[in-house]
């Protein structure tokens, strides 16, 4: 089984807004494949089973998603090296992506709350940049919402992310995707 967590804020008020860009790559991936999320309280978060691939978006709001992440990890005895993460980041241009195999949180609350329950930073990631502006604080542009052309954009970010889990659930090597889409 494979692990793919997308962070994010649960709630309509964070809908499509920056810091929900992994949120909104497994929403997608759900529409495509014409499959529903369910809740599921013992992880904290939404859960969806697609063959070997559980799909996890943690309800614990970004700041304590390692919660969710771990309950998931122990529950379904998923190691590791079968955990991908997905999120956003303020220091990559709109919608360009980076596939990492580990690294630190990059300030990042929800990574960071994933390191600490885990216990490494060995976790495979997708960063999606969101880009970032000098005039407004960290915090509240993470909350903002995109543009109309940053948001087309980040739907192409998006649909390359999708791609990106087909490859991870489909067993590709990870040291071939990032090869293939860094």
């Amino acid at each position: 089984m494979k692990l793919v967590v997308g962070l994010g804020n649960p709630g309509l008020k964070y809908r499509k807004t920056k810091h929900n860009v992994g949120f909104m790559c497994l929403d997608l991936y759900a529409d495509k494949k014409h499959m529903k999320f369910k809740q599921d309280n013992k992880f904290k978060g939404e859960v969806l089973k697609d063959g070997n691939l559980i799909l996890l978006k943690p309800h614990t709001f970004m700041n304590l998603s390692g919660e969710s992440v771990k309950k998931a990890m122990k529950f379904y005895n998923i190691e590791l090296k079968d955990v991908l993460i997905i999120y956003d980041d303020l220091a990559l241009p709109i919608a360009k992506i980076r596939i990492r195999e580990k690294g630190s949180s990059g300030g990042h609350n929800g990574v960071k709350s994933i390191i600490d329950h885990v216990g490494t930073d060995e976790i495979q990631r997708v960063k999606i940049g969101i880009d970032s502006n000098p005039l407004i604080e960290a915090k509240d542009y993470v909350l903002g919402k995109f543009s109309k052309s940053e948001l087309k954009e980040i739907d192409q970010a998006i649909q390359r992310t999708i791609n990106i889990m087909d490859d991870y659930k489909n067993n590709l090597d990870f040291v071939n995707i990032m090869s293939k889409y860094n």
